[in-house]
């Protein structure tokens, strides 16, 4: 306990019992009346009492106070409890600690580890990350980690005591990983990021958000990190996978869909999270697609296309901003007060709370070193506006920072005072715990549904020569390839242990459509090993069938071998091959398919048999190969826990894919960056190659096929437009189109994109029949950043296109702005 607070807590009962004391030993001296022993036994039990009283402030401060009165206006609540708080426990606020090694499992039953009990006594805290997350980083497995039940059970433990052991019963908050579903035991793996987006299904989006926060709150957490809404132009990044693509309407869109489901900003509501938006800003798009490294991009760029998706998910609901590793122009984000102090809470009117990545302030002075000290550091990133340090060691010492006169007390209170706030909304202090029983609704049939249905609606066909898909029942089948049956292979980067049989494989999905009988299943090759394969054995099954298989890519799958740092990226190892070649810390220099994986696609193509292949993978691999030799080819990304069976539904027919790239597929690195809404001019070619991707941003195929015609579009009001046009399902099957609206400047005063999508749809059409779409296009759609750097809208003529991709523009007409 420091001085300030032992004055505040203990000092005035100390002085109120001596003084007491003194007098009635002056009184006994003026009238020289000896003390008998029911005098002695009253003032021993007074001296007990006050003795006690100063020896636990948690006593003095549990009152009636008004910060307890639920009746009472947040803001007075919150005012009341910051006047009544130390410095240090102001600081303590403003620290998230890691918490996996917070407790301790004994026969089914959580017990509080004494390292929480040492740091409630030693500090002030106030949020755990990642409590519930096991993985191999936090060394937390099926064994030892905490299913949903013991999670819950974990969580109100954990608040019970330190709201029983803390001075002012300040409940903790929990926040934990949720990019594409809880990081926890037993909870539900939804696509990853750049998968979701695939679907351009924003009512999907935000159904699956719902699904995420209602299992967070159940097990007792309030804050879910994610979405990750960095625009990804570099794919040799390892995190593309937790994306949304390379797009800031896409992702803005889906984005913010997410956002409401996750809860919208409404934290009185049972089952609303405080959505964490990632990575603030610019960390997707680094030189050579290094995690964490320097960002390319002007701040034009940045201001046009870089904040939409945090503006518009803020505009959402998200009350919470996570800052990124990277640095922009010389300055690290964790330390740029334009960032947070003009354009979040100035500009946007953000609210919430703004806290660092893992240790990304410690990285202002140890990896960027624009900081002398920890301390230094810490005082940099909070007068940037950052209010939350993950991890917490660089705030821990701000007092330090306070007493320099390296940061005001002022700004600390504003800090803490958003915190506090959120706290109250969330009713928290009324409501601290939780039913454990609950959590038996996690992982539902409805959980379930909502992941077999996006995966279903991401799978995006990219080559269907002779319509060798979808498949006939009554065939035989050869599957081979690293990403067959490998469970972990199919979920991505922040997952949790899985138990046997909760995710569906190729592999089990074609086995839930043809009988045992009709499939030889053979493994191939590893996805980066070239030590160990059975190539040989492959090539004899694909023989034996009709039609072969092949499931190969990429994986994030971490394991037990491998090392990690100390924010959790994984250390990539040339002594040690596992699959993975992608999640966080996996950037790669080639975009090609490791180990022997081309090498086995050669043979079984030599076979003579039709030739299918599936591509598992986080980020665009490249597909030159199979888009020359395959008969068939399809993405799924990393499609979750229900991967597997969608997959087989899409082979076979019983689902129609239309799924659309969130992100280009470039021929080559040596086109990287490799994005379609690059500025004027058009890139030419190459000496040795097109300057063209293999596959354009927002391309899928269907089993049927599409008709557009008859665009109109009607004036509305100043720059407001109306545009209707239909599309016709010309095939044998039902299916669903995604049609898309680009924009292309015909001339404007700053340099603007070749095209840029505005608007999109995702239509269900029965065959034969025609709907008609429609688009309104706002004021908002035709505005840019101006020279000036403001945003404007100038009087140009406009190009609206329509079509069903980047690079097939099916309609076109002209508006003009005013």
């Amino acid at each position: 306990m420091s001085k300030r607070h032992q004055r505040l807590c203990v000092e005035p009962l100390q002085t109120v019992f001596l003084k007491f004391v003194i007098c009635i030993r002056k009184s006994q001296e003026q009238i020289k009346v000896p003390m008998n022993i029911a005098m002695k036994k009253r003032l021993l039990t007074l001296v007990l009492l006050l003795s006690a009283c100063s020896l636990c402030p948690t006593l003095q401060a549990k009152g009636d106070y008004p910060y307890r009165n639920a009746k009472l206006p947040t803001a007075e609540r919150v005012a009341d409890l910051l006047n009544r708080m130390t410095l240090e426990e102001k600081i303590g606020q403003l620290r998230c600690l890691l918490a996996w090694d917070y407790y301790t499992l004994q026969q089914n039953k959580v017990y509080l580890s004494d390292t929480f009990k040492k740091d409630i006594a030693e500090g002030n805290i106030g949020m755990l990350w990642a409590t519930f997350r096991a993985d191999p980083w936090t060394k937390k497995s099926l064994s030892n980690g905490l299913t949903p039940y013991l999670a819950a059970q974990a969580a109100n433990t954990l608040q019970k005591y330190a709201i029983e052991h803390t001075r002012l019963g300040i409940p903790l908050f929990f926040a934990e990983e949720a990019p594409h579903g809880h990081m926890a035991i037993g909870t539900t793996v939804f696509p990853t990021g750049l998968a979701l987006a695939a679907t351009w299904n924003t009512d999907l989006a935000e159904t699956t958000g719902q699904c995420i926060a209602r299992q967070i709150r159940l097990q007792g957490a309030h804050i879910s990190f994610g979405p990750v809404l960095d625009l990804t132009r570099d794919p040799r990044w390892s995190r593309v996978e937790e994306s949304m693509g390379e797009d800031p309407v896409l992702t803005a869109c889906m984005g913010a869909a997410m956002v409401k489901g996750l809860g919208g900003g409404k934290h009185s509501q049972p089952y609303a999270t405080i959505p964490t938006l990632k990575h603030f800003v610019g960390y997707g798009t680094t030189e050579g697609g290094q995690n964490g490294c320097q960002t390319i991009g002007g701040l034009r760029d940045i201001c046009q296309n870089f904040f939409l998706p945090f503006q518009k998910a803020i505009e959402a609901g998200a009350t919470s901003v996570m800052t990124s590793y990277n640095s922009m122009d010389g300055m690290p984000s964790t330390a740029n007060e334009w960032l947070y102090n003009d354009v979040l809470r100035k500009r946007w009117n953000f609210t919430g709370f703004v806290i660092s990545d893992l240790y990304s302030i410690d990285g202002l002075w140890h990896t960027h070193h624009v900081a002398h000290t920890l301390t230094e550091a810490g005082a940099m990133a909070l007068k940037a506006g950052v209010d939350v340090d993950l991890g917490g060691r660089a705030y821990q010492r701000l007092a330090e920072a306070v007493e320099k006169g390296w940061v005001k007390e002022c700004v600390i209170d504003s800090a803490c005072a958003r915190i506090l706030r959120m706290k109250f909304e969330m009713g928290l202090f009324e409501h601290p715990f939780v039913n454990v029983r609950a959590t038996q609704d996690i992982n539902n049939t409805v959980d379930k549904d909502v992941a077999l249905k996006a995966a279903q609606q991401l799978i995006t066909l990219l080559k269907n020569q002779n319509n060798t898909l979808p498949l006939k029942r009554n065939i035989k089948i050869a599957l081979v390839g690293p990403n067959a049956d490998n469970a972990y292979n199919m979920l991505g980067d922040y997952t949790a242990p899985q138990k046997e049989g909760n995710v569906k494989t190729v592999l089990r999905g074609i086995q839930s459509k043809i009988s045992m009988q009709q499939i030889k299943y053979v493994q191939g090759c590893a996805i980066r090993d070239t030590a160990n394969s059975t190539i040989p054995e492959s090539v004899a099954a694909a023989r034996w069938a009709d039609v072969v298989i092949a499931v190969v890519g990429g994986s994030s799958a971490r394991d037990f071998k491998t090392n990690y740092q100390a924010t959790g990226a994984a250390e990539v190892n040339a002594q040690q091959v596992s699959d993975m070649e992608s999640g966080e810390g996996y950037d790669r220099a080639t975009l090609s398919l490791l180990g022997r994986q081309n090498e086995l696609l050669a043979a079984l193509k030599q076979t003579g048999k039709p030739l299918v292949v599936v591509y598992i993978e986080g980020r665009p691999l490249q597909k030159n190969w199979a888009a020359q030799h395959a008969d068939a080819l399809l993405t799924a990304y990393y499609p979750g826990q229900e991967g597997g069976q969608a997959i087989a539904d899409v082979l076979f027919g019983d689902i129609n894919p239309a799924g659309r790239l969130p992100i280009s597929v470039p021929a080559h690195v040596g086109q990287l960056p490799c994005y379609y809404n690059k500025r004027m001019p058009a890139p030419h070619d190459y000496v040795e190659m097109k300057a063209v991707p293999l596959y354009a941003f927002g391309f899928g195929l269907s089993y049927t096929t599409f008709h557009y015609d008859n665009l109109r579009i009607e004036k509305r009001g100043a720059n407001r437009f109306h545009v209707t046009f239909d599309v016709t399902n010309t095939g044998d099957r039902d299916g669903e189109e995604v049609a898309q609206l680009y924009m292309h400047d015909q001339v404007a005063s700053v340099v603007q994109p070749i095209l840029q999508l505005k608007l999109f749809a995702r239509i269900f059409i029965s065959k034969g029949e025609t709907k008609q779409v429609a688009f309104d296009i706002l004021p908002e759609d035709l505005t840019f950043i101006g020279a000036d750097m403001n945003p404007t809208i100038e009087p140009r003529p406009i190009d609206v296109c329509i079509g069903s991709a980047s690079d097939n523009i099916l309609l076109k007409s002209t508006i003009n702005t005013e």
